[in-house]
């Protein structure tokens, strides 16, 4: 069994086949970027380690001895296949990371769960999850494959709808027994409101205001109530029992089948924000992102019991 090798130093070898290609120290020093008595000196190391004598000097140039002659050729072939592998090896690692740009919440709630299903179908390509608040179009944050939940494709990309959604009050279980209780949307008078400032950020996004509007509800204090940035810390907030969220139906899936959230009642607001796959279209015959834009839909229609 071989335990190890005994190698020359690298850069030693690297001013050799240099010096031995231009049979110059100068020029092998320009193409280094080092100085030609760098060169020298490590054209000398290499030669004390192997014990012969590589090149000499012939007037104002150099030539090879026998020796050098004889490996130089081999030296060369080395650093170029040495080379080609490096290339060969970058090429894979870049053609097999697939990133994926979602929001914050999206990505932690619904996508991350079910990724390790992915891997198991395509070891072969890792995904970069890019975690994003602005609603952006692929490629312009360095993802291949863009999640958006907007109202509407992005031009000029190429777009399929991955699953739609609906927004509507959810609450802990204690919360909705509480005094008074939570029957009919006018109850919310009585009951605090948890606010998602991600609806400040998006014009159209659905906010309290826009809910209740539609619901035909007056009277309710709008000013009151947590404001948080994140609509997972939203949905926390709720499960805690801290007020009554207005919910993405996407995010709280879990929350509502295990019971941790409640719905008091049933009205949706009247939504026209769904969540949207995007990519370039010069870009989706790769093969990693038409796995990927196949196995995430398959997902959505599971998840939506089609």
């Amino acid at each position: 069994m071989q335990i190890g090798r005994r190698m020359p130093p690298l850069n030693a070898l690297r001013a050799f086949e240099a010096a031995g290609r231009h049979l110059s120290f100068t020029k092998a020093a320009d193409e280094l970027c080092v100085t030609p008595a760098a060169i020298s000196q490590q054209v000398k190391t290499l030669e004390g380690y192997l014990g012969v004598k590589l090149l000499r000097r012939k007037g104002r140039g150099l030539e090879l001895t026998d020796k050098g002659r004889a490996c130089l050729p081999e030296v060369h072939e080395g650093f170029d296949r040495l080379s080609a592998s490096m290339e060969r090896l970058a090429q894979r690692d870049a053609g097999e990371l697939l990133t994926v740009s979602v929001s914050p919440c999206f990505g932690n709630i619904w996508l991350a769960p079910r990724l390790p299903r992915f891997q198991a179908m395509y070891p072969d390509i890792d995904v970069r999850v890019l975690a994003i608040i602005h609603q952006l179009a692929a490629g312009r944050d360095n993802s291949d494959i863009a999640i958006r939940y907007i109202p509407g494709p992005f031009p000029a990309s190429k777009v399929e709808a991955l699953m739609p959604e609906h927004v509507f009050p959810v609450c802990s279980p204690e919360l909705a027994e509480s005094k008074p209780p939570l029957r009919v949307p006018h109850d919310l008078r009585h009951h605090r409101l948890l606010h998602d400032e991600t609806a400040r950020a998006i014009e159209g996004f659905p906010d309290w205001q826009r809910w209740l509007m539609a619901a035909g509800v007056k009277g309710v204090d709008l000013q009151r109530g947590s404001r948080l940035t994140l609509s997972s810390m939203v949905v926390q907030a709720a499960i805690r029992g801290e007020g009554v969220a207005l919910a993405r139906s996407v995010l709280v899936e879990d929350d509502l089948a295990s019971g941790r959230l409640v719905r008091p009642f049933a009205f949706d607001y009247p939504q026209s924000f769904s969540y949207y796959l995007v990519t370039a279209e010069a870009d989706y015959q790769q093969k990693k992102i038409r796995a990927f834009w196949s196995w995430i839909l398959d997902e959505a229609r599971a998840a939506s019991g089609i």
